[in-house]
């Protein structure tokens, strides 16, 4: 099988369903059946490979009034899933997120930046196979409500991101293709994606 190679794209979708309002601050933790982290990667150049991690956790913060908050997100990598069993040995190898020695992936923000009450990006840490380096997301298609089931504070939003995966020291096939990577939060059509 070829090794992927190329674009390597991260996404850290946050959805978060249980939320406690104190004050103008919005506590939430993330809900996993509805938090979907994934990723895409240039496979041999000629296609997409797009894959998810089926295990994460996360707080969230909020204080639209304030116009601040936190994100605190943490990835089992050991847990991709690329619908390939040969490519998930790949990339759970020493070549890509070598989950062996480095299971899990983490993003902390430090700064949030909003429109109103709408949050718009978000700055911060993303720490991968080791190493920590700036990241900025983009927010797209953010909504708070209340949950029509359970009548709870819920949010959701779409988060992305690109970065050039050999910062962080994912070097396999680079040259190959195109080496940005988009790590994004992607909100499955049929999903609603709260936090």
């Amino acid at each position: 099988m070829p090794r992927p190679s190329g674009a390597f794209a991260l996404a850290l979708l946050l959805s978060v369903a249980t939320g406690t309002a104190a004050a103008a601050e919005e506590s939430y933790v993330t809900d996993p059946a509805h938090s979907q982290p994934s990723y895409e990667l240039r496979h041999t150049i000629f296609s997409t490979q797009r894959g998810d991690f089926t295990k994460s956790t996360g707080k969230i913060t909020l204080d639209r009034e304030a116009k601040k908050g936190s994100i605190d997100v943490s990835i089992d990598t050991t847990s991709i899933r690329s619908h390939d069993p040969r490519l998930d040995t790949i990339l759970k190898g020493e070549d890509y997120f070598n989950v062996a020695k480095y299971p899990t992936m983490t993003f902390k923000s430090t700064a949030m930046r909003f429109d109103g009450d709408r949050l718009t990006s978000v700055d911060g840490e993303l720490t991968m196979i080791g190493v920590t380096r700036p990241v900025t997301l983009k927010v797209a298609d953010f909504q708070c409500g209340e949950n029509p089931f359970n009548k709870k504070p819920m949010c959701g939003a779409e988060v992305s991101t690109t970065i050039k995966r050999s910062d962080w020291g994912m070097k396999a096939g680079v040259g190959r293709s195109s080496e940005r990577s988009a790590p994004s939060t992607r909100r499955r059509p049929s999903t609603r994606c709260p936090f």
